[in-house]
């Protein structure tokens, strides 16, 4: 890596070939990324992917084996102090005092990054405001808030230092539709204030909030882009779902009627004798007009709805770690017919 890329002052991290090894086991292999400042990333993978051992390294709490990691520039290895300093970090299922109220835990921790006086003060009533942990709440007993609450107390603490990286392993789990909302805007107010790195299981999560996915499965990085750059990588083609009183055969010949391939991947009955179809295609062209025209045309058939719709991340999801294991297998079984 050119030293000047990890000083570009438009990436905020820089990732070089980390490794982790416990022994003769390797947790992260060769993991290579950059995040530009201002921009929200989503970590993605399966369990023991690698993605909160690669985040503990970013983030200066634990050391790569190998590789290189730059944050705004300042080498994570060598000058972990300065680099730590530049980033928020809210582990999963982040530890928080019981026995305190949330502007005295608010104000310690500001102490300890190293605020005084009136700054801290103001930097204290800052993130209470951007958190939302109104007056009233910030005089509460940690240890008697929700568990939404308690996450946003987390979000407080890890932007008190208004880091230029924040970093944050599973921020919504365990929360209710209604407090994921909460966090997921709080999140997207950091958009172009802060460069943030969230790590989730719930891939709409994802999508709705990040501009970028990286995917880990196996310790290396299987796909990193936007949603819609990894549909066109790993989902080719159109996805159309399609309910009407008809059966494959007949959604075949529509399909040839128009000039398309296609492919069942999904039927599901539904009431009055009408099915719901997932239907495949290799084209890229909206054919929804024409389809409908032809369905108008034939006698027998009844459409009842027709929908291209894009791949979910989840389709992308398991497209890309599906081909990262049998990348994996291949390697295996290619090192075991050497020996």
């Amino acid at each position: 890596m050119d030293l000047s890329e990890a000083n570009d002052a438009k990436y905020s991290v820089v990732a070089e070939n980390l490794c982790k090894s416990y022994g003769s086991a390797r947790a992260v292999k060769n993991v290579s990324f950059k995040i530009k400042a201002g921009e929200i990333l989503g970590f993605l993978g399966p369990n023991g992917a690698g993605k909160s051992t690669t985040m503990r390294i970013l983030s200066g709490l634990m050391p790569a084996t190998s590789g290189r990691a730059y944050v705004c520039g300042v080498s994570v290895a060598n000058n972990p102090a300065l680099a730590c300093s530049k980033i928020g970090y809210m582990p999963e299922n982040n530890p928080l005092p019981e026995d305190v109220r949330i502007a005295e835990y608010l104000r310690y921790r500001a102490g300890i990054k190293g605020l005084r006086g009136a700054e801290l003060k103001r930097r204290v009533d800052e993130v209470l405001d951007v958190c939302g942990l109104a007056r009233a709440t910030s005089r509460k007993i940690i240890g008697n808030l929700s568990k939404g609450y308690r996450q946003r107390v987390g979000i407080a603490d890890t932007l008190l230092g208004n880091p230029e990286v924040v970093i944050m392993d599973e921020p919504t789990i365990g929360l209710d539709p209604h407090q994921i909302l909460t966090i997921r805007e709080l999140i997207g107010s950091l958009r172009g204030k802060m460069s943030v790195v969230i790590s989730s299981h719930i891939l709409s999560e994802i999508e709705l909030v990040c501009d970028r996915a990286l995917i880990i499965n196996g310790g290396r990085v299987v796909a990193s882009g936007s949603p819609a750059e990894l549909r066109r990588e790993f989902m080719p083609g159109s996805v159309y779902r399609i309910s009407a009183r008809a059966g494959a055969e007949d959604m075949a010949s529509v399909f040839a009627a128009v000039g398309l391939e296609m492919s069942v991947a999904d039927a599901q009955p539904q009431e009055g004798g009408y099915t719901l179809f997932k239907i495949k295609t290799p084209s890229r062209e909206n054919m929804g007009e024409a389809l409908i025209r032809e369905f108008s045309a034939r006698r027998g058939l009844r459409l009842r709805s027709l929908e291209n719709a894009a791949p979910s991340l989840e389709d992308i999801f398991l497209a890309a770690t599906r081909k990262s294991w049998e990348q994996n297998r291949s390697e295996t079984e290619a090192d075991f017919n050497k020996k």
